[in-house]
Formats: structure tokens, C-alpha cells, sequence
């Protein structure tokens, strides 16, 4: 019985280690209110991030797409998912069916028709009954349309394309042959300066092509170069006639972008590379197992960790060079690089998780946040396709090199990762110069004083703490010091973390439920919030609050804070 017993346990592991898990991936979770994700297809951090643009402005369609939107202006190829502000969206693609080639190229369609998992993307367009399909490599982007019979046949690339926050500067078509076209999209938006590279292959030749943009469109022209670029290319179809297009992309060059379409795409068969990102994303979800009897909490819980697989992305090409921080093409020697960190969003949960679930690409994100600060003169802050926004709070690449380090991760120069640290630490950048000289923030001299002084105070002791593993005492003594600056904020007679002016008097009017806008002391909250954030030191806030039991009831009391929502910006999703 017992020998019965062992078998039948082992062919249960067997056969639960071979559930397939992407199914209970819903690519749509986020899509709809403020959740800002795309629904298209790409791998496991990958360059391609192929999915659906509504063509719709507005602050709800950052990533391109809306749940509550009806149309569809085209596919593009790079997408940010749930970020607050808007930019990619490059080298659009749209099948239809037009007469007149100029006409406007935007599809309606229904939910119903539509559908996603990991690595794949389907929809019907409603004006053309075609249906288009999605899948991708690393940096290639395959499609494959299904037109009905019809002589109007159009594939459009649109280099035109954007939204409010992004605008090309120049972009270029060139007709290589009848099946290969290549170009590049310059643009400027979030990103001051993205450049992006692009070669697409046919599977079947047009009968003829249009170069121009959207006012002018001639043929027999080879290669057009304007603000927005456009392209569209004609065929004639037979019912259910299939036709395959394979984008590969490049921040380099053209070289680079039919290079890594090359390599990554040698051929024509789609489902074999829709197959393939299903295995790859089948690989990264079993690195957890959940068991239960509800289905929904794994739909959750797997459509959760799917999205922390859709950034960083890796940023090079398949030879290993990449655009750099100074606009230089540089290359990655013994790492692979990566870019899009969002590290105000991602230091805290992310990274840390990063170092169990993806221990081998760790060294990797810490060697490229190194080479950018070669580059561009500075750890990043929040930074993609080579560009430096500046955006949010804090010098947080420091606690995810420091994590990283102090976990083991030496894949990378600690010496130069400390010295980089440092460097940051001791700029006078966002408020840093007041920091250092009033040891924290006034909120007089600086907008959201008390935020950055909080977060400073964290960053400076992930740089003590790497300082005491390498043996830096003078650097661990100071930078620990400065980790306590938190005690400056602190008002005793309210219990917050306040705004202090210059001549070290609270500011007033102070409301602790007030939500934050730009011009006050807190980021994207208040100071119930951030009254609580001091990770590096909880039993020195306990002290501060008096005593466990009252920091407990304090603690409790957050929760039941009700945020006043006043004014256009305000958004529920900032309370307690």
C-alpha cells in the first residue's frame, strides 16, 4: 500500500507540474478604468510588445488601448503597461479593406470577436471582416491577416501615428524590394529623444505600393522621408487568403532591425512562433504553483505575475549592441541590456521579487543601470529606449543594486556600483543640496519636501549598508546618519510627517486627508500615507509615535481615513 501510495503521489506532481498555467492569464485585467495595460502579445521581457492602438486620446490610453473604446486604428509594436504617462506606440500597422487608399483606415469592433493569452492576440475587424492575429519573438513582431475575397486589399504602415503625448520628428519608408520594407521612426514626447529602427518582411508581393502621407500618396517611388511617413501597400485576395508580415525592431539601425527579423524569424510558420512564446511564458509561470479550488484567485494571481514579466525589456540586439544614455551605439559586453525602469514603481516589490523568481537576469539589470550611468553621467531615475524622463522621486536604482549586491549578485563591479551610488547620493539635484545642508527637505526651497526627504532617507541606507559589506566605514557612518533625517519631518504633537520651512517652523495650513498635487509636500499622496514610510527604521518610528500599542491603534486608524476628493486630478485610488 505504502509502494501504491508513493506512486500515486508522484504521477499527481507529475501531472500538476503539466498544467498548462497561461490559462489562467487574462491579458485583459487592467485594460478598462485607470489600469493603463495593453492586451497584445509579446514574451517574457521582451523588446516587441505588439498589441492593439485604439488611435483614441486621453489619459486612459497610455498604453494604446481602452477596454471601454470600440475602435481599432492599427497595431503597433512598443507599449508601455500600466504607467501613468504615455509615449511608444511605434510603426503601426493596419489591415483593411479601402477603395480609396487615402481614406480613413480605422475599424470598429466587438469584445465578443476578440481575444488574448500570453504570447498571442486576436481580433475581427468589423470594417473589413479580416481577422488579425499577433504573436512575437524578442524584437520581432509576427502578423498574420486573413482578408476576404476582395481587389481593395490594403496592409498600411503608418509611421504618422501618436497620441498627445508623442510626435515624430522624422521618419523614413524605404521599399527594399517587393516583400522587404525598412525604415525608422524618430519621435519626441516623454522621451525627448527615441529613435526606432524597423525591417518588415511579406510573405506575399503587393501588386503595387504607395509612399507619401496622409494628404499625398504617389507610387513608383522608392523611399520617402517626412514628419509622418506612410505606407500603403496593395493586394488582391481570394476569400480566407492568408497573408504574414514579420516586423523585427532595432534602437541602432535598419541593419540591426533586419538582422534580429532574420535571426529570430528565419521563416513563415506562425503558430510555430505563437507556440514557442507559449512555451516561454508556460516556463516563467510555473516558477510559482498555486493550489486551490478557486479558479478566479489563480486567474488573479497568474494574470499578476504575467505583468511583472512585461518590464524591464530587454534593449539590444541580437549582435549586442544598443543605443545608449549619450545617443552612442554601444555594446554589451557579458550582459544583456535592458531598459524601462520604472523604479520609483518597482523598487520596493519588483526588483526584490526579481531576485527569487528571475535570479538570472539580476546582474544583468544592475550592469545596465552601470552602463547607463556611463553613458548618460547617472544612475537612472525612469528611463527607456536610451532616454532619461526624470520622472518621480528618490535615486531608487541604489536599494535594487544594493538588494541585489547584499543577496549575493556579484555578477557586476561593486566598486563601481558604490561609487555610481554615491555619486547620486551627493548631487544637488531635486532638492538634494537642501537635504544635505538643513538634513531634510524645506518645503519653501523644494515642492513634495517631505516625500523626497522620506525616500532619501531610505536610498542612504542602502548605500550604508553596501558601504559596511565592502568595508567603507567613514561612508557607512555618514550615509547612516543620513538615514535618520526622517526625524526632522516628524511633528510629535500630530503624529505626521510634516512640511518644515527653511527658518525650521511647520508649514501651515497643514490637512493630513489632503490628497498631494505637484506644487505640495507629498507624491501622489498624503500624509497619512506617507507618515508610515520609514522601512529602514520601524522600531525608530514605533519610539516616535510612543510605544507599540499606540503605534498599533495609529496603524489600524489609517484604514478607516476617508481621502477628500476635490478637483479634476484627484483619483480614489490614493487612500488609505
Amino acid at each position: 500500500m505504502k509502494y501504491f501510495l508513493l506512486f500515486t503521489i508522484i504521477v499527481t506532481s507529475i501531472l500538476c507540474s503539466q498544467e498548462q498555467l497561461s490559462k489562467y492569464v487574462n491579458p485583459f485585467i487592467g485594460t478598462d478604468h485607470h489600469g493603463h495595460v495593453y492586451p497584445g502579445a509579446t514574451v517574457p521581457f521582451g523588446m516587441v510588445q505588439l498589441s492593439p492602438d485604439n488611435g483614441t486620446e486621453g489619459w486612459d490610453w497610455t498604453s494604446g488601448y481602452h477596454y471601454s473604446d470600440s475602435t481599432i486604428k492599427g497595431f503597433s509594436h512598443t507599449h508601455f503597461s500600466g504607467t501613468g504617462i504615455g509615449d511608444l506606440c511605434d510603426i503601426l500597422l493596419m489591415p483593411t479593406i479601402l477603395v480609396d487608399p487615402k481614406a480613413k483606415y480605422s475599424s470598429k469592433f466587438f469584445h465578443k470577436d476578440e481575444s488574448a493569452e500570453p504570447g498571442y492576440y486576436r481580433v475581427t475587424l468589423q470594417s473589413s471582416n479580416i481577422l488579425a492575429e499577433l504573436t512575437t519573438t524578442t524584437r520581432v513582431g509576427f502578423h498574420r491577416y486573413t482578408f476576404p475575397k476582395s481587389k481593395n486589399s490594403k496592409i498600411i504602415v503608418d509611421l504618422g501615428h501618436h497620441l498627445n503625448w508623442d510626435s515624430p520628428t522624422e521618419t523614413n519608408i524605404t521599399i527594399v524590394n517587393p516583400t522587404l520594407i525598412t525604415g525608422y521612426r524618430f519621435s519626441k514626447g516623454w522621451a525627448p529623444n527615441q529613435r526606432i529602427y524597423f525591417a518588415t518582411r511579406f510573405s506575399k508581393p503587393p501588386q503595387n505600393i504607395l509612399l507619401g502621407n496622409d494628404s499625398l500618396l504617389v507610387d513608383k517611388k522608392k523611399s520617402i522621408t517626412e514628419k509622418g511617413s506612410k505606407a500603403v501597400l496593395e493586394f488582391i485576395t481570394n476569400s480566407n487568403e492568408q497573408i504574414l508580415v514579420k516586423v523585427g525592431i532595432s534602437g541602432v539601425s535598419v541593419e540591426g532591425a533586419v538582422k534580429n527579423l532574420d535571426h529570430e524569424i528565419p521563416y513563415w510558420n506562425f503558430d510555430s512562433i505563437r507556440n514557442d512564446a507559449h512555451s516561454a511564458w508556460e516556463k516563467q509561470l510555473a516558477t510559482i504553483t498555486v493550489s486551490t479550488a478557486d479558479q478566479n484567485r489563480k486567474t488573479v494571481f497568474y494574470t499578476s505575475l504575467y505583468h511583472t514579466m512585461l518590464a524591464p525589456i530587454i534593449y539590444n540586439d541580437v549582435d549586442g549592441q544598443y543605443r545608449g544614455g549619450n545617443d552612442s551605439i554601444c555594446i554589451g559586453k557579458g550582459f544583456t541590456n535592458y531598459t524601462l525602469f520604472s523604479l520609483w514603481d518597482t523598487f520596493r516589490a519588483s526588483h526584490p521579487l526579481f531576485t527569487i523568481l528571475q535570479p538570472e537576469r539580476v546582474n544583468d539589470f544592475v550592469n545596465s543601470m552601470l552602463a547607463f550611468k556611463r553613458e548618460h553621467g547617472y544612475l537612472p531615475v525612469w528611463n527607456f529606449h536610451a532616454n532619461e524622463t526624470m520622472c518621480m522621486i528618490g535615486y531608487h536604482s541604489i536599494p535594487v543594486i544594493a538588494d541585489a549586491y547584499l543577496k549575493g549578485f556579484h555578477g557586476f563591479d561593486a566598486e563601481e556600483a558604490f561609487s555610481a551610488m554615491k555619486q547620486s547620493a551627493m548631487s544637488d539635484r531635486s532638492g538634494l543640496k537642501w537635504y544635505r545642508h538643513y538634513e531634510y527637505i524645506p518645503s519653501d526651497l523644494e515642492v513634495e519636501s517631505v516625500s523626497k526627504t522620506l525616500e532619501y532617507c531610505y536610498d542612504d541606507w542602502c548605500i550604508a549598508q553596501m558601504a559596511k559589506s565592502l568595508g567603507k566605514e567613514s561612508d557607512y557612518i555618514q550615509f547612516l546618519h543620513r538615514s535618520t533625517f526622517f526625524r526632522n519631518l516628524f511633528d510629535s504633537s500630530s503624529l505626521f510627517m510634516r512640511g518644515k520651512l527653511s527658518s525650521g517652523e511647520w508649514r501651515t495650513p497643514f490637512d493630513p486627508l489632503s490628497v498631494a498635487h505637484r506644487m505640495d509636500d507629498y507624491t501622489e499622496g498624503n500624509a497619512w500615507q506617507y507618515s508610515w514610510y520609514v522601512p529602514q527604521d520601524v522600531a525608530g518610528l514605533i519610539r516616535l509615535i510612543g510605544g507599540k500599542e499606540k503605534f498599533i491603534q495609529r496603524l489600524d486608524s489609517l484604514f478607516e481615513q476617508k481621502t477628500s476628493l476635490q478637483g479634476e486630478n484627484t483619483s480614489p485610488d490614493i487612500t488609505g
